[in-house]
């Protein structure tokens, strides 16, 4: 019999900051065990008034932009100033191979090493849904244990992009130099969520390229947004940059040799002051836990729908048909919606309509849907 999980030992631990109970606790949010929920929520709540004073910020970049060099160091220059850094990864891809971007610490070594850094994997979820979720609160867990910087990486692919701008405060694209095709592989939706961009790999024989692509990225920004108002001369830094005005400005770095890091930094910081200077800052964050309880409802519900034994029954002989062409999408998906138990007045199928009849019979085991395997803490 497994040993009781005592939630007032995982507060504890997780308020002295000792790593051992931290990365207990993170497997504990990290579980879809219902027991484990049950818990994970518990502890949470105790540690809820704890968080919420770290600076959140999501990273993200085209292939081969070399994220990981570049925040391992990012990450050491910060705990060298006297800040604690988590590295947590959004990575949709681990759904699907088990496997993440971060699973090979090595790649950070310094930040792997450092004390002062916690550097998690993405964690197995299932969905891009379930890894955000765990992502969101093992932000909680590595506020509370004190950590002030929260760095979020996000693979770039699909939907991370914009689910991590949903959970951070300030969105950081990461780019590299190229012969006049930078822009094509930045996706424009990528480049409307940064508040900073930053042209990677820029030492060495790249540099001069590297310039060269940064303006003409600010050249593209300009294009897109609107320049804000510039500040009274004389006035701090951020004043006159509210965030739904602010400039994001197109910096070059290099993770290698960590030139124009520092700088970088500043900008983020700056980015930081305006938000706060106007309560952007505090506003942007209840949107976002207003946001994040849609999202997790809407996980939810589409978590029971495909365990439903009826919705599980049907789902394969609707899919024959729709493949088939023999029935429309639509009246497939209000037939499982019906069967769910949830379908809205008026939605029902018009007469005459074929649709596979209730005698159809199913099958036992996984349908493709719900292959999903509960894992303990």
């Amino acid at each position: 019999m497994p040993p009781k999980i005592d939630i007032d030992a995982y507060a504890k631990g997780v308020l002295d900051g000792s790593r051992a109970p931290i990365a207990r606790a993170i497997t504990l949010v990290e579980s879809r065990r219902e027991d484990h929920r049950e818990l994970a929520q518990e502890l949470l709540t105790r540690l809820l008034p704890y968080a919420g004073g770290a600076r959140r910020i999501g990273i993200s970049g085209v292939p081969g932009v070399g994220k990981s060099t570049f925040i391992d160091a990012l990450g050491t220059l910060l705990t060298g100033r006297g800040h604690r850094v988590a590295v947590l990864a959004v990575d949709p891809s681990s759904t699907r191979t088990g496997g993440s971007i971060l699973g090979d610490k090595t790649r950070m070594e310094r930040l792997s090493a450092d004390p002062n850094a916690f550097v998690r994997p993405s964690p197995t979820a299932g969905t891009l849904g379930g890894v955000a979720k765990a992502t969101r609160e093992t932000m909680i867990l590595m506020e509370a244990a004190g950590y002030d910087v929260v760095l979020v990486e996000t693979v770039g692919v699909g939907q991370s992009e914009a689910t991590v701008a949903q959970m951070v405060d300030s969105f950081l694209l990461l780019t590299l130099a190229r012969t006049g095709d930078q822009l094509q592989g930045i996706k424009k939706g990528v480049l409307e969520l940064a508040d900073v961009v930053a042209v990677n790999k820029a030492d060495g024989p790249h540099e001069r390229d590297a310039r060269s692509a940064a303006r003409e990225l600010a050249g593209a920004l300009r294009l897109m947004r609107p320049p804000a108002p510039k500040p009274p001369r004389g006035a701090p830094p951020g004043t006159g940059e509210p965030a739904g005005t602010w400039n994001p400005p197109v910096l070059t770095c290099s993770g290698r040799d960590g030139t124009g890091l520092e700088e970088l930094w500043d900008r983020l910081e700056r980015h930081r002051a305006a938000q706060e200077s106007t309560g952007e800052l505090a506003a942007r964050r209840r949107d976002q836990q207003v946001e994040w309880v849609w999202s997790m409802v809407h996980d939810e519900l589409l978590g029971r729908l495909h365990r439903h034994p009826e919705v599980r029954r049907l789902t394969p002989l609707l899919e024959e048909h729709v493949r088939e062409g023999t029935l429309t999408a639509t009246l497939a998906a209000q037939r499982l919606v019906e069967a769910f138990g949830t379908a809205p007045p008026g939605t029902a199928p018009p007469d005459g309509a074929q649709t596979e009849p209730d005698t159809g019979r199913g099958q036992d085991g996984d349908d493709g849907h719900d292959g999903r395997r509960e894992k303990g803490a």
